[in-house]
């Protein structure tokens, strides 16, 4: 998460024409009528973002007006589909706005970070998944779940570096060229959170998975031919 002190104006303006254009047609997307008549969808909505808001409030904050905490949100695309995680993003950021832990005037940018970019790389996963159409369980968790959440992280970092970079307002480190030999420090944790929700999920409550395809994973792998059985 990224401070609106170390961005400059024009970047911050970037990021609120893309934010806003995704957040109204996610909006626009999600099933509402579905959502509104299905009390099971509004318990796990509410349920998402208040465990987002307070897996964002769990954060290490830096004097320089950088701070980390774990995204979480390959997770809850897999959960709730992409519109309503995106909704379920902006309320838990909105949430944290509203505590004074985020800047409003960099909402923009770090939705775009924390939430699109997430949801961005876990659909395109899900979808690649979805039309490979595997059989065993372990491919939708490792690669919808783990995989993504991975490559989120990794981009997330790189693309907040870049910014920072290219404003010029923040100081990077000397050590900045180590930094690649930590990045399994904070990657490996964020697909081990996103990919233990999503086993959890898969095992206990495969229902309330959107993009799980029960049909085809959950169906037995064999055909039992013995007529005397």
């Amino acid at each position: 998460m990224i401070g609106a002190e170390l961005l400059s104006p024009q970047t911050l303006t970037v990021g609120w024409l893309i934010y806003i254009p995704v957040l109204i047609w996610a909006i626009a997307r999600a099933p509402w009528v579905e959502l509104f008549s299905d009390s099971r969808r509004q318990h796990l909505l509410f349920g998402t973002v208040f465990a987002l808001f307070m897996l964002w409030l769990v954060r290490r904050d830096f004097d320089t007006g950088v701070s980390y905490h774990f995204i979480g949100m390959t997770a809850v695309t897999l959960l709730l589909d992409w519109p309503l995680a995106i909704v379920g993003g902006l309320v838990a950021q909105a949430g944290l706005v509203l505590l004074g832990r985020q800047d409003m005037v960099a909402m923009g940018v770090n939705g775009a970070l924390l939430i699109l970019l997430p949801v961005l790389v876990t659909e395109c996963c899900a979808i690649l998944v979805e039309r490979a159409q595997p059989r065993n369980p372990f491919v939708y968790i490792f690669c919808s779940g783990f995989f993504a959440a991975a490559l989120s992280a990794l981009l997330c970092l790189i693309l907040a570096l870049t910014l920072l970079w290219y404003d010029e307002r923040f100081a990077m480190p000397y050590w900045l060229i180590d930094f690649v030999g930590y990045l399994w420090l904070l990657i490996f944790p964020e697909a081990f959170i996103n990919g233990m929700v999503v086993s959890a999920l898969v095992v206990f409550c495969p229902e309330w998975l959107e993009t799980f395809n029960r049909t085809r994973y959950l169906s037995a792998p064999w055909k039992d031919d013995d007529p005397k059985s």
